[in-house]
């Protein structure tokens, strides 16, 4: 579950973390209000469950309640990426010294929450890790014993903070990673964690995301958000791709198909599926130095329309050259009926399906009946005597011109 910014200020608060002392509201006037109270120069933000705010026009600097006031009548009508503020959060405006960043995430390696701190705060903790490395410090935090302020300390001295900073900081990072396990977080961040001109540190941003399967037993916290219990939240916000696969698959209950391309931005496209086969693929993909589009599950018998819709999404992603049509050996699913769906995508895109698809590996029910399709359409196809593995091979093989055709 993620949480609105105005959402994860209180998260941040309720932990002991310093914050400004900001306000929530989905009322223009009351926004006015907001900023007569705190007084002096004001930032009226779009709360909206997506990135991009500042250049969207969702991020506005106010020097009087009645320019908060505007500012806020004007986001409130404001779309972002599709969405539709929730309200606006009115900040004060705070003269910051400098600018750092906290986080806590989970270490899927080492199986267990990683502390992560820099001292280049207000950017992309990505953007630091790799153009400066030197100034991200981690430390990794034990899941069966508390959290100890050393390994804050230790997250701090990576990035070369020492001193008077280090020692103020120490219990804001600390607290941080024990709210990252007891609020069952997988992403607890602060960004900006801002030094102000008089010393003191303040938390200016906050960004949180919880294990959907903790929202049970983190419901005393989420009612204490305003959350409702039957409240349904996306873990990101899904792509146009993302969209489009749940629609088509919504439209038709024959079969099941889903696509992801969070954090893909490969050349070919997949169309995959059977029981873990999908997980399978997708590594193998990877590990023959291919780079998939997408991430994708076809299953459970599915119409010819949905086979095709699938294999239109795909192909219709930027990027992409060639789609492998790639399945474990299946029961429930007809080879043929998928056969016609993905050449049907090709056709209807106008593509030649025996240079769209680059490979063509699902044996099983109806196999003999789809070959035949695909051998009539110059598909190159293979039975269950080629693994997956080397189906994947022969894949990237092809898209990277590595082999002849």
């Amino acid at each position: 579950m993620r949480f609105y910014e105005y959402e994860a200020r209180e998260i941040v608060k309720r932990a002991g973390i310093p914050v400004t002392d900001y306000g929530f509201t989905a009322d223009a006037g009351e926004a006015g209000q907001i900023a007569e109270r705190i007084g002096g120069s004001t930032v009226i933000k779009s709360q909206v469950l997506t990135g991009g705010r500042m250049k969207a026009g969702g991020v506005k600097f106010a020097d009087t309640p009645g320019e908060a006031e505007a500012h806020a009548a004007d986001i409130l009508k404001l779309e972002i990426n599709g969405h539709a503020a929730r309200g606006v959060l009115v900040d004060p405006r705070a003269q910051v010294k400098q600018e750092y960043y906290a986080g806590v995430v989970w270490d899927g390696t080492a199986k267990k929450p990683l502390i992560l701190f820099s001292d280049m705060g207000g950017i992309d903790i990505e953007q630091v890790a790799e153009e400066h490395p030197d100034h991200v410090g981690r430390a990794h935090v034990p899941t069966l014993l508390p959290v100890s302020d050393f390994h804050a300390k230790q997250a701090i001295a990576g990035a070369g903070v020492t001193g008077r900073q280090m020692q103020r900081l120490i219990p804001i990072v600390s607290r941080l990673a024990q709210l990252f396990q007891t609020d069952d977080m997988t992403l607890a961040e602060i960004n900006p964690l801002a030094e102000l001109e008089d010393g003191s540190f303040v938390a200016l941003d906050a960004h949180m995301e919880m294990e959907k399967e903790a929202e049970g037993r983190q419901r005393e916290l989420l009612r204490a958000l305003g959350i409702a219990d039957d409240e349904e939240r996306d873990g990101h916000e899904p792509s146009t791709f993302e969209s489009a696969v749940s629609a088509i698959d919504a439209a038709d209950h024959r079969g099941v198909i889903q696509g992801k391309d969070t954090g893909f931005h490969g050349d070919l496209g997949l169309v995959i599926g059977a029981g873990g086969g999908s997980l399978t693929l997708t590594d193998a993909v990877q590990s023959v130095g291919g780079s998939p589009a997408n991430y994708s599950e076809i299953g459970g018998n599915p119409s010819v329309a949905k086979a095709c819709g699938l294999a239109k999404a795909v192909l219709q992603k930027d990027g992409v050259e060639k789609i492998a049509v790639m399945m474990s050996i299946v029961s429930n699913t007809r080879v043929d009926i998928v056969a016609r769906g993905v050449i049907k995508a090709c056709i209807e895109l106008g593509k030649d399906p025996a240079e769209t698809i680059s490979v063509f590996r699902i044996p099983g029910a109806w196999e003999e009946e789809g070959f035949k399709i695909l051998r009539r359409y110059g598909v190159e196809h293979f039975d269950r005597s080629v693994s997956m593995h080397e189906a994947a091979q022969r894949a990237v093989d092809k898209i990277q011109g590595t082999t002849a055709p």
